[in-house]
């Protein structure tokens, strides 16, 4: 061997040691149920007045400190199971098979998950709570209940129950709250514990908190949040009422929990000397349960979650503007893990944002986010049919195409009063009438006042049938609450973004564009709903 080629076989040996003895990098992952984008470091982001002015949450300003936040972090559906799938493969969730819907899901285990590649890689790998459910079989890409370390409790997914009842035994709040954060901890240091020396790992808290249901008044009993400190700071879409007032501040009291589990995990991380070994990423499955134009709906009040990242050794305060796609974690977390991330994802990595020194726009390409929605809940009486939804989001628009306009958004009325505040109760987080928006004290609102001249056009814009398209100005109109797909002078504007979206989406192969377009509407999408199967329970394991 000649010396140049001995000096080439010696350098590669040398640089495949050195890939080699570079520590891979720590995962801790926090995604709350129902989670939108609610944290104080997000406060005076939209130059207006809203909902963050209110929330405290120090834990969470701490990771978006000494890290990133992303202010334009949007899920690819705005539903628990399909925006699992979806973030665990790093697809369109429409490219996940029955994993694209909610009631009725099924787990296709030929798709690669990045848990799973993951653990296959050398990482140890564990989770606490909700990873993919309602489906079967439940926290399917994670490996089931092979990996969970939750035998210490979880009353952190009922907060404000399990504070009040302790509280109604004689405990005091302080004492309740010590007691499920204990829980917290415990649960984190059975996972650390179960480990290998020096192995790398992903932890994956999945607190349901923050999905309904919750004691009402919560917010301000637990918390001190005064529901009168949210008047004139609620989205257009919501009435300025003192009910509704009360329910958003005692969602917001749910939200304050999960930066109290944030602080548990942080201050465990420094214990244990791992923080600086670790990517912290704390998100959310969609936006607020219960309410006007969120969960379940392509508005951004539905798909905007936070994305908050502290990157070890990263330029610390920055804010990042691109429009990010939760998919985008699936790669991501695999090149951390030195993992190859599977081809054709609709996720891109974003190392190169968390590695940036930059603020604001960094990589122009980022500038669209595709989201929809199939089958959510689903009802027999219905047929099971899905309300079809796909949607393009730029940095200055909002194009929504309605498949199904002839549908209703949020399920049929059935046999909701005309005026009445009781509806029947079908499971712990829907209604018989308009059952893909979650029971609440504001859907018992709008419905109990839809014929209130004042109110009946928040009632419309809950509940009414949609036209086929929508198309929003978010310069102007950033609460999206004023449809211009029929004013002519946005004609172009409108034909342009629904070409795109339905470009991006015949490439990507959705079912419900290619073909007849009706593949979600049949067996097996459609199949009836199972008695007790599929809950989407708020505790789920």
């Amino acid at each position: 061997m000649n010396t140049t080629i001995r000096v080439l076989v010696l350098l590669g040996f040398a640089i495949q040691a050195s890939a080699a003895e570079v520590p891979r990098l720590n995962i801790l992952f926090l995604f709350a149920d129902d989670w939108g984008r609610y944290a104080s470091c997000y406060q005076g982001l939209d130059g207006r007045p809203t909902i963050n002015d209110v929330i405290k949450t120090p834990h969470v300003d701490r990771v978006a400190r000494e890290g990133v936040l992303f202010k334009n972090a949007f899920v690819n559906a705005p539903s628990c199971t399909p925006c699992r799938s979806s973030l665990l493969s790093g697809r369109y969730f429409f490219q996940t098979g029955r994993g694209a819907i909610l009631q009725g899901a099924v787990w296709d285990e030929k798709i690669p998950t990045f848990p799973l590649l993951l653990r296959d890689a050398g990482y140890h790998i564990g989770k606490s709570f909700k990873v993919w459910s309602p489906g079967t079989p439940a926290d399917a890409g994670f490996g089931g209940q092979a990996h969970a370390y939750q035998k210490a409790g979880n009353a952190c997914n009922n907060f404000s129950e399990e504070v009040t009842a302790r509280v109604a035994k004689g405990m005091t709040v302080a004492a309740a709250r010590d007691e499920i954060l204990a829980q917290v901890r415990g649960n984190f240091d059975d996972f650390l514990a179960a480990r290998k020396p020096g192995q790398p790992w992903l932890y994956w808290m999945g607190t349901t908190t923050t999905h309904r249901s919750w004691v009402k008044g919560s917010g301000k009993k637990l918390w001190g949040i005064e529901p009168d400190a949210l008047q004139n700071k609620l989205p257009k879409f919501l009435p300025d009422v003192p009910e509704v007032r009360e329910d958003v501040a005692d969602y917001l009291g749910e939200c304050q929990a999960v930066d109290a589990y944030v602080g548990v995990l942080l201050k465990r991380l420094e214990e244990t000397g791992e923080l600086e070994k670790t990517v912290v990423v704390l998100s959310g499955d969609h936006g607020m349960p219960g309410v006007t134009s969120g969960k379940c709906n392509l508005y951004d009040h539905g798909t905007a979650v936070s994305l908050v990242v502290r990157w070890p050794g990263g330029k610390a305060g920055r804010v990042v503007t691109d429009l990010v796609r939760l998919p985008d974690l699936c790669p991501t977390f695999l090149e951390i893990g030195g993992v190859k991330p599977p081809e054709n994802l609709y996720g891109n990595s974003l190392l190169p944002l968390f590695k940036s020194a930059q603020s604001g726009l960094v990589d122009t390409s980022r500038d669209w986010v595709v989201t929809g929605r199939e089958r959510h809940v689903g009802a027999a009486r219905e047929g099971n049919l899905p309300y079809p939804m796909r949607s393009l989001r730029t940095p200055d628009f909002l194009y929504i195409r309605n498949f199904a306009s002839d549908r209703w958004p949020m399920g049929a009325p059935y046999d909701a009063a005309e005026s009445s505040p009781n509806l029947k109760a079908v499971d712990n987080n829907t209604r018989a009438a308009f059952p893909d928006m979650d029971a609440s004290p504001t859907k018992t609102w709008l419905i109990a006042h839809q014929h209130d001249a004042q109110w009946k056009w928040h009632f419309d814009l809950a509940f009414a049938k949609r036209p086929a398209e929508e198309l929003y100005d978010l310069k102007t109109d950033p609460d999206q609450v004023k449809n211009l797909a029929a004013d002519p002078a946005f004609a172009a504007k409108k034909s342009e973004l629904s070409a795109r979206l339905m470009k991006l989406l015949t490439d990507a192969h959705d079912p419900r564009v290619t073909g007849d377009g009706s593949t979600f509407d049949k067996p097996p999408f459609s199949d009836p709903e199972q008695v007790g199967a599929g809950k989407a329970k708020k505790n789920a394991k």
